[in-house]
Formats: C-alpha cells, structure tokens, sequence
C-alpha cells in the first residue's frame, strides 16, 4: 500500500474520503487518519496527531500509545519537533535523537522511549495553524525524500479533511467525542505512574510494561490500565476533562 502513496495526491484523497464518509464520529475520524497516516508513509511508523481545541496542545489520536507518550514529552517541555511545526507553520525533522542536538531534552526522552527519527507537519484549517501531524520512526534517518513527500502530501489533504470534520461538528460535539480519547491517555498515565512506582522503573519501562502485557493478555491497553489503577485506588478511575473550563 505505500508504495502507491509515492506522490499520489489523489490516493490520499480518495483515502480520506472514504474515512470521512465510513466513520460516525469526528472522534472516530481523527483515529483513521492517524491510522491512515501511518500506514502510507512507510512501514513500522507511528503517527500522533496534535490540536487546540481550547488553547492546549493534546494529542487526540494516535495510531500507537508510543506516539501519544512522544507529544506528551514535547507537551510538558513546551518545545519539540511538534511544537515547532505547529507554531512555525512548516515541517520540523530529527533524523537521529542519539545527536541530541536542537532538542537534547526531548530527543533524550524520545531516544528513550525506542524513538530514532521524528518529523512533524503543522495541520491548518481555515489559513490558521491547529495543530500538527507528528511521525515517530524506530529507525535512524527513517524519513528520506520518498516518505517525507509521501508525508507532506498527506499533511496537506488531512489538513482540508480535518477542517472539513470540524466544519461538521459543532465544538460541544468535538468536546463530548474526544473527551473518552484524553480519559483514556490520562488513566494509561496513571497506571504507567503506579508500575513506575512499584517496579521503580523509567516511564519508559513502565510503558513497555503495560503495553506487553496488554498484549500478551489480549486486553486493551486502557481497560488493563483501569484495572491497575482500580486496584490501587479502590474505585473506577475518573479523570477530569482536558477542555472543561476552569
């Protein structure tokens, strides 16, 4: 399948039409594009994908949790490949975090986490910049010509998709639909703190951790991480909303 993304606009298109016409919720579209992102770029990638809806930077989809851990590192430092490209309006690359060279603090954590290269396109709807598309390779030097064009090609289509989505939702709508994606990244954080706790362990670990034995067992990394935090704290977790007012 990625071959046929080497510069073909129109296959993005045709792609993400299909995504907007297939899902039922916006919620449920970001998580195709990020999905779609990841797929047809090149192989072993994993996509993240950042907007504002109320002034902070969240990561709303991903097509691995170890893309939504490298946002929420750039998230708290307030700087990175991501923040750059969303502010700058043009695309940021690392081609190998071992350099640690324009980011040492992130590209350490990044190099951390299994993360080699990164690179970032701003998303823009209406001529304003609300967010980023942001790719994580394992892999040094993973983003050549070829995948950063395929890369930009999809970076500008989603950017028309996603302001044609968010066109079609009202912003309550947006909040309610996202607001079951950022409950579940902050109770698959909570249960990282807890086995970082326990088995006085790197976040990094801690992760590793939680995802094996999600897969191992079959059960869906946030279901694993309620029962974790469950056990702990004695009730269901309930995580208050990112775009609820404060």
């Amino acid at each position: 399948m990625v071959s046929e993304l080497d510069g073909d606009v129109p296959g993005n298109l045709i792609e993400l039409q299909n995504a907007i016409l297939t899902t039922e919720s916006v919620e449920q579209f970001l998580k195709e594009m990020a999905g779609l992102a990841a797929r047809l770029v090149a192989d072993g990638l994993a996509c993240g994908m950042t907007l504002q809806p109320n002034g902070r930077s969240v990561t709303v989809a991903c097509s691995d949790p170890l893309a939504a851990c490298a946002d929420e590192a750039q998230y708290q430092m307030d700087d990175g490949p991501c923040m750059h490209a969303m502010r700058g309006g043009h695309m940021v690359r690392i081609d190998n975090t071992a350099d640690m060279r324009r980011w040492p603090e992130f590209e350490k954590k990044a190099a951390s986490l299994g993360i080699r290269s990164c690179l970032a396109f701003p998303l823009s709807a209406n001529g304003k910049s609300i967010g980023a598309l942001n790719f994580y390779a394992r892999a040094a030097a993973a983003f050549g010509m070829t995948e950063t064009r395929r890369a930009e090609n999809f970076a500008k289509n989603a950017s028309g998709a996603l302001a044609l989505a968010l066109r079609l939702a009202s912003y309550a709508a947006l909040n309610t639909q996202l607001r079951s994606s950022l409950t579940s990244r902050t109770i698959i954080d909570q249960a990282i703190g807890i086995i970082m706790a326990r088995e006085r362990c790197t976040q990094a670990h801690a992760f590793e951790t939680l995802r094996n034995a999600s897969q191992n067992g079959n059960v869906k990394l946030r279901d694993l991480a309620a029962s974790i935090v469950t056990s702990v704290s004695g009730e269901e977790p309930q995580p208050a909303s990112p775009f609820e007012e404060d």
